[in-house]
């Protein structure tokens, strides 16, 4: 699993960090071999350890995992890596709480989470519209943007 390609994840964190052992236990009990971390089960791994998910994404970055799979539809999918589409039509309560939320422009990843929980519609609702707004989500909470 050590390719040049991976070892890259590392260096966005300083140089003497290590990996948290109860999450990577955790990652490693459902990865079975593979090489990706779904978003939806590094959630998972933050719930059960009790971490925040920055602190699984660096352990997955420190451990040559690659993180896929968003769950806004932004990257790690095949072959496209992203697969969200901008949104034909987007209710004027899902616009309101997106422009509401915003903070220079762009939406944070935790704020998309929450307009998706409030207004109870997908997380990919939420990036689907902003995508129709030419609106970036930033601050992955993993941290893989």
């Amino acid at each position: 699993m050590a390719t040049q390609e991976k070892k890259g994840f590392a260096a966005k964190h300083p140089e003497n960090t290590i990996p948290d052992a109860s999450i990577k236990a955790g990652i490693e009990k459902r990865l079975k071999g593979k090489d990706q971390l779904p978003c939806a089960v590094a959630f998972a791994v933050a719930k059960e350890t009790a971490r925040f998910p920055k602190e699984v994404g660096q352990t997955a970055d420190l451990m040559g995992i690659r993180l896929s799979k968003c769950q806004l539809g932004l990257f790690g999918y095949s072959p496209e890596k992203k697969i969200v589409k901008p949104a034909e039509r987007i209710e004027p309560s899902l616009n309101e709480a997106i422009t509401r939320a915003l903070t220079k422009g762009r939406l944070s990843c935790e704020s998309a989470w929450r307009i998706a929980d409030t207004l109870r519609v997908s997380k990919m609702a939420v990036s689907a519209a902003c995508e129709a707004m030419n609106i970036k989500i930033t601050a992955c909470q993993l941290g893989a943007f």
